[in-house]
C-alpha cells in the first residue's frame, strides 16, 4: 500500500510557490564536516541528501536576518562542539517569503537523529501557534511542503514536526546521549492541525499523499 501510494505521488505535480535563493556559505569544508557529523551520527560517511521525510521547525526569533546570520556563521553546538552548526534548507518568513539557503541534495543539522533524511523548514515566529495563525506564512509552507512531498515522493506519513522526531520510524541516532533528545516546536497537537490543513491543500490540486502520520513508541 505504501509503494501505491508512492507511486501515485507523481501523478499530479502541485504548483511550485516562489523561491528566493539566499544561500548561506556551504563549501568543501562544512560540507566535510556534514560528511563527518553523518559518519558518527548516522554511520554514512556523506554529506549527500535523498530526502525522505520533512521536518517543520520554528525560530523562536522574529526576523529572517537573525536566522540567516545563525546558520552562516556555523558555530559548533554548545554540548559537543562539534560543527557544522545548525541550518535548514528552508526558511519562511512572516509576510510568506520562501528563502532557500541550501541546495536540496546537501544534508543540514537541523534535527537530531533525522538529518541524513530529511528536509529543514523553518518558519519565523515565536511559537506553533503564531506560525498556525498567519494566513501568509501558513499558505506559502503548505504550498512548499506539498510541492517537496511530490518532488521527492515524501508521503504524510513523513511530514512531522521538530518535537515529533522520536516518535518518526526513520529516526536513528548513533551517539547514545542524544537518542532521546527532541525539541519543543511543532508540538503533535499542532501538527495534527498543520497535516490536515495539508491534506485539504493536497485534495484541491488533486495530489495523493498517502496515509498520514502515526507516532510510534520512542522508547524514551
Amino acid at each position: 500500500m505504501i509503494a501505491v501510494a508512492l507511486a501515485a505521488l507523481a501523478l499530479v505535480a502541485p504548483p511550485k510557490p516562489h523561491i528566493v535563493w539566499k544561500p548561506i556559505p556551504y563549501g568543501p569544508a562544512r560540507r566535510a564536516e556534514m560528511a563527518a557529523y553523518a559518519k558518527k551520527h548516522y554511520g554514512i560517511d556523506s554529506y549527500v541528501l535523498h530526502p525522505r521525510a520533512i521536518v517543520e521547525h520554528v525560530t523562536a526569533t522574529d526576523s529572517f536576518s537573525s536566522v540567516w546570520n545563525t546558520f552562516a556563521a556555523n558555530e559548533p553546538d554548545f554540548e559537543l562542539h562539534e560543527l557544522p552548526g545548525d541550518c535548514a534548507h528552508f526558511v519562511i518568513d512572516r509576510d510568506g517569503t520562501i528563502y532557500q539557503l541550501v541546495p536540496l541534495n546537501v544534508m543540514c543539522r537541523h534535527t537530531v537523529g533525522l538529518n541524513d533524511v530529511a528536509i529543514g523548514i523553518e518558519h519565523v515566529g515565536i511559537d506553533d501557534a503564531q506560525v498556525l495563525h498567519d494566513a501568509a506564512q501558513m499558505r506559502s509552507s503548505l504550498e512548499l511542503t506539498l510541492w517537496l512531498m511530490w518532488r521527492y515522493k515524501i508521503p504524510l506519513a513523513n511530514v512531522i514536526g521538530h518535537n515529533e522526531s522520536l516518535t518518526s520510524p526513520l529516526h536513528k541516532e548513533l551517539y547514545a546521549p542524544w537518542r532521546c533528545q527532541t525539541h519543543g516546536d511543532w508540538l503533535h497537537a499542532d501538527m495534527v492541525v498543520y497535516r490536515a490543513k495539508l491534506l485539504a491543500l493536497a485534495n484541491r490540486y488533486r495530489v495523493r499523499v498517502g496515509p498520514t502520520f502515526r507516532p510510534r513508541p520512542s522508547g524514551c
